[in-house]
C-alpha cells in the first residue's frame, strides 16, 4: 500500500484550485439510471469512488466512456441488470444511491448493504422505509435489499427521523419518476442535495424546495439526458485552507463556492485566520497567533462533520484549550490516537473530544482510519516538525484528487511512495 511522506514546517503560500465534489458527483452518477438518453458530465473527479460508481454502472450494462476534454458520457439506454453485487459496492457507502433509480427506472432492483469507512453504522433504514412508502415492497436477505415496485411507485409525504444526506437524495431520484406528488420532510439542506435537485431538473425534474428541509417532488413520464456540472467540493476546499492556517501561511482556494462555507470560515476567522472571498475564491492568511475555540458539528448550513478532523488538527497547535463535539457519526474521533503519536494533547469525553494546545507537534509514522481522518494527520504533518508518515492512504484516494501534487504546488515538502520504496526509509518488507 501507499504512503504518503511529509517534511513539516514550511509554510505553505499559493492558489490552488478546487475539484469537482466527490459528494455531488456520485448521486449524479446514480441519476444517469433515471433515463435513457445520453447523459455528460464535466468536472468529475479522477476518484476510486467515482471509478467505482461508473464500473457499478457499466456493470448493468450501460455505455461509459471519456472525450479528449475529459468529460465522462454515461449511457444507460442498454441497461438490463438492475442490481448492484457486493464486489462492487463493498468499498464505497454511496452505492446505496442506486436503488432508488433502479427501482424508478425498472420496477425492481437488488443492491448489496454497502461499505466503505468506519466511521458509523449509518444505516440505510431511512431509505427502505421511504421506498416502502412510495408503494415498494422491500426485503433483506443475506446481506442484499430486494425491492419491487410491480405498478411503478407512487408519491408520498416522507419525514426522515433523522437528516440523511443520501437518503435525501435517494428517495428525491426514486420520485421523480413515481406518480403524484412526494414530500421529503426534515430533508437534508447541503449544497450536494441542492446541486443534484439542480441538475435533476435540468433533466426535466420538477422539484421544489431543494436547499430547505422541505422538499417537493411531482413526478413526470420520463427524465431527458443533458450535461451536467459537478459542484465545487467544499470539503476539499476547507482541508486546503487549513492547510495554510495550520501551517502560518497563506493558500487561496480558487474555482470554489464561497457560500457553501460559511459557518466554517467563520470558525477559522475566530480561530486565527484573516479570510477574503471573491465570487469564487477564498483566501486564508494566518496572523500568526492560533487561538482555541469550541465547535459543535451539525447539518447544514452548522459546521460539517467532515471538516471536524482537519479542524482539530489546527486546535492540536493552537494557543489554550478547544472543546470539539461530534454529533453526526458515533465513531468519527479514530484521528485522535494518531495525533496522540505526533504530541497532541487530546482527551476524550463520548462525543467531545478537549484539546490542549501544544506548541508543536512532533513527526511520527502514523496510520489512516478513513477519509478525513486521513486529511488531518497530512495536515497535522505539514505543521509538525520532522518527518511524518501517513500510512494506509487509500483512505485519502476516496476523495482528494492528487493531494500530494496539489500540496506540492503550494510548496509543501510531501511524497507519495510505494511499498517498495518504503526501504529507503527504514521499512522493512518481506514478502510470503
Amino acid at each position: 500500500m501507499d504512503s504518503i511522506i511529509i517534511q513539516g514546517g514550511q509554510p505553505l503560500q499559493g492558489s490552488i484550485a478546487a475539484s469537482g465534489a466527490k459528494n455531488a458527483a456520485l448521486p449524479l452518477l446514480a441519476a444517469a439510471i433515471l433515463t435513457d438518453e445520453p447523459v455528460i458530465y464535466q468536472r468529475l473527479p479522477h476518484l476510486r469512488d467515482i471509478s467505482t460508481m461508473m464500473t457499478l454502472l457499466a456493470n448493468q450494462g450501460a455505455d461509459v466512456s471519456i472525450d479528449d476534454k475529459e468529460q465522462i458520457r454515461v449511457d444507460t439506454s442498454a441497461s438490463t441488470r438492475a442490481e448492484a453485487p457486493y464486489e462492487l459496492v463493498k468499498t464505497m457507502r454511496a452505492s446505496a444511491l442506486v436503488l432508488g433509480p433502479l427501482l424508478a427506472r425498472f420496477g425492481h432492483a437488488m443492491v448489496s448493504l454497502p461499505g466503505g469507512c468506519a466511521i458509523g453504522a449509518r444505516p440505510i433504514d431511512m431509505h427502505l422505509k421511504g421506498l416502502e412508502a412510495m408503494g415498494a415492497e422491500v426485503r433483506v436477505e443475506q446481506g442484499n435489499v430486494h425491492a419491487e415496485a410491480k405498478n411503478g411507485l407512487k408519491g408520498a409525504r416522507i419525514v426522515f427521523n433523522n437528516v440523511t444526506v443520501t437518503g435525501t437524495e435517494n428517495l428525491m431520484m426514486a420520485a421523480v419518476l413515481a406518480r403524484g406528488n412526494t414530500v421529503l420532510e426534515n430533508a437534508a439542506r447541503e449544497p450536494e442535495v441542492v446541486g443534484l435537485a439542480e441538475s435533476l431538473r435540468q433533466m426535466g425534474a420538477k422539484i421544489e424546495g431543494d436547499g430547505t428541509d422541505h422538499i417537493k417532488i411531482q413526478g413526470v413520464d420520463r427524465l431527458k439526458g443533458g450535461t451536467l456540472t459537478v459542484v465545487p467540493d467544499r470539503i476539499e476546499t476547507g482541508t486546503y485552507l487549513a492547510a495554510g492556517l495550520i501551517t502560518g501561511g497563506d493558500v487561496t482556494v480558487t474555482q470554489t463556492d464561497v457560500g457553501m462555507l460559511d459557518a466554517y470560515l467563520a470558525r477559522l476567522s475566530e480561530a486565527g485566520a484573516d479570510i477574503e472571498t471573491g465570487d469564487d475564491w477564498i483566501r486564508c492568511k494566518s496572523n500568526g497567533n492560533l487561538r482555541g475555540i469550541s465547535v459543535e458539528t451539525s447539518p447544514h448550513p452548522g459546521f460539517p462533520t467532515d471538516l471536524q478532523a482537519q479542524f482539530m488538527a489546527i486546535m492540536c497547535i493552537a494557543e489554550g484549550t478547544s472543546v470539539i463535539s461530534e454529533t453526526i457519526f458515533e465513531n468519527r474521533f479514530m484521528h485522535v490516537q494518531e495525533l496522540r503519536r505526533m504530541g497532541a494533547n487530546i482527551q476524550l469525553d463520548g462525543h467531545t473530544a478537549i484539546v490542549q494546545g501544544v506548541k508543536s507537534l512532533s513527526g511520527a509514522p502514523v496510520m489512516a482510519t478513513d477519509l478525513r481522518a486521513s486529511a488531518s494527520l497530512v495536515l497535522a504533518g505539514l505543521a509538525a516538525q520532522g518527518e511524518t508518515m501517513v500510512s494506509r492512504v487509500y483512505h485519502i484516494d476516496r476523495g482528494y484528487e492528487r493531494i500530494e501534487e496539489k500540496l506540492k504546488r503550494l510548496g509543501a515538502n510531501i511524497e507519495r511512495v510505494t511499498p517498495s520504496e518504503h526501504l529507503t526509509h527504514g521499512e522493512q518488507v518481506v514478502d510470503f
